[in-house]
């Protein structure tokens, strides 16, 4: 990214930051992990995890904007999230729907243009509703995209894309010899993003979980032993300056 893009106030919370805007990820992806271990350690219920775990998500993406990143994709719930028992599926869809519908203005107001991945069987009417809806109201925008990653599998994206390419090919509309990279990822769910330059996990964890599989071939990733209630925009900056450090050779060599 170039300098040009950023506005003074944008350039001057990097510096104050020690960030060069020239070494910035265009998108971050982030693996919310650690709410229940965080409640537990505490002695808590493991929705209080979750409760808190909110917090991190506002101050994480108003420090994205503050920061002039491009696109913030976060994690919220896997497709094997399913498994966990009934009340905390409910809690979360609880806190979902509210959290759609309490963070609405902050993200017109912060001109975010905000989308989702996943499938949609199995979410509640009224989670979709509020999704559709901030969608909707926010088409327009010009700011930072925010993706949530909502009953969402890296597995099961690539199963809908085969099917997708699959169904065109038996309608006559694509050959097999025409398919390549670049027609695999426009019909995977994040068709149009960039992929992610940078992939944080919390909570000490080093997998990746099943997301974003075919995007984070290149990813710099980068993990913390916090869990994800504890993280703020300090521990953001932090990966962001490590990951300037960083040389991505793309599997060539620098010269």
């Amino acid at each position: 990214m170039s300098a040009t893009t950023f506005t003074p106030d944008t350039l001057q919370r990097l510096a104050s930051a020690g960030l060069d805007p020239e070494r910035l990820p265009r998108h971050v992806a982030i693996i919310m992990d650690g709410n229940g271990r965080w409640a537990q350690l505490r002695g808590l219920p493991r929705i209080e995890g979750h409760s808190r775990g909110v917090k991190s998500v506002r101050a994480t993406i108003e420090e994205c904007c503050r920061l002039g990143i491009e696109q913030l994709t976060l994690y919220c719930l896997s497709t094997e999230n399913w498994k966990r028992p009934q009340d905390e599926l409910d809690f979360l869809m609880a806190l979902l729907h509210q959290y759609l519908l309490a963070e609405r203005d902050e993200i017109m107001e912060e001109n975010i243009r905000f989308t989702t991945i996943g499938r949609r069987e199995g979410l509640p009417a009224q989670v979709l509703a509020e999704i559709d809806e901030n969608v909707r109201l926010s088409t327009k925008n010009t700011g930072m995209t925010l993706c949530l990653a909502i009953n969402y599998s890296g597995r099961t994206e690539m199963v809908d894309a085969v099917r997708m390419l699959a169904e065109k090919v038996n309608a006559g509309k694509l050959i097999p010899e025409d398919i390549d990279e670049t027609t695999i990822s426009d019909a995977l769910y994040t068709e149009g993003m960039p992929d992610p330059d940078l992939l944080i996990r919390t909570a000490g964890e080093m997998r990746v979980s099943n997301f974003l599989l075919w995007q984070i071939s290149y990813s710099e990733i980068w993990v913390t032993p916090k869990c994800w209630p504890d993280f703020d925009p300090a521990t953001l900056q932090e990966a962001l300056r490590e990951f300037a450090q960083r040389e991505r050779r793309f599997g060539g060599l620098n010269p």
